[in-house]
């Protein structure tokens, strides 16, 4: 089994740091400078020790903005997933288009000395895959199995192989620019709170760019 090479490579169970901002901002900075339209791909693993702790609100804002930054990438971006799944890697991997898992995954909230730690994975978890579905993650701190994350559309699949699944990934992105990729993505995103009234001009208008994309070449 061959082992692939990654964009980058987080441990969740190492604890939130200026070092693990920085280096998931300068992954952004290499994306948006050099316009990749290959997939960015990150492997996660690894989930904090309880009670998870986050020195001051300064960095967890800091960090929430990185993943943000992340999420909203000009390009395809793979999560790739191993063993158990929490803290920073979980708040990444929920963040990513894809996300493929080897079957012994398991996806964990961080828990403080007060509950599940309260940022914005409890967000994408509710977001993405309801609140039924999530309550006892959130509120009890049960962890989700791989096989259960794929059924609630959290894991695209799991596989023995990530090289043979990120190959199969990288074929199905090429030749989609990644702005347009962005774009599609923040429709889905839209959807889930905006009224078809308010969401039709912004449609619309993504209609219009691919018409002229497909009369004019794709630098249109």
């Amino acid at each position: 089994m061959s082992v692939p090479e990654y964009d980058l490579r987080i441990d969740g169970a190492e604890p939130l740091s200026k070092e693990t901002v920085r280096r998931l901002a300068d992954l952004c900075d290499r994306v948006e400078s050099l316009g990749l339209e290959a997939p960015v791909t990150v492997a996660l693993s690894g989930a904090p020790a309880l009670p998870w702790t986050v020195p001051d609100l300064a960095l967890a804002t800091r960090w929430e903005r990185a993943v943000r930054r992340f999420e909203r990438l000009d390009a395809a971006t793979v999560g790739v997933a191993a063993g158990d799944v929490g803290g920073t890697a979980l708040d990444v991997l929920l963040a990513t288009d894809v996300r493929v898992a080897s079957p012994d995954t398991r996806l964990l909230v961080p828990v403080t000395a007060g509950g599940a730690w309260p940022g914005m994975a409890i967000y994408r978890l509710v977001r993405q895959a309801g609140i039924a579905a999530t309550r006892r993650t959130v509120l009890l701190g049960r962890a989700i199995e791989a096989a259960e994350a794929v059924a609630l559309g959290l894991l695209n699949e799991t596989a023995g192989d990530p090289a043979e699944a990120l190959a199969r990934v990288a074929r199905a992105a090429a030749g989609l620019p990644g702005r347009e990729l962005a774009i599609r993505r923040r429709l889905m995103d839209d959807a889930v709170s905006t009224s078809f009234e308010e969401a039709l001009g912004a449609h619309l208008a993504a209609c219009d760019r691919a018409l002229r994309r497909s009369t004019s070449g794709a630098g249109a």
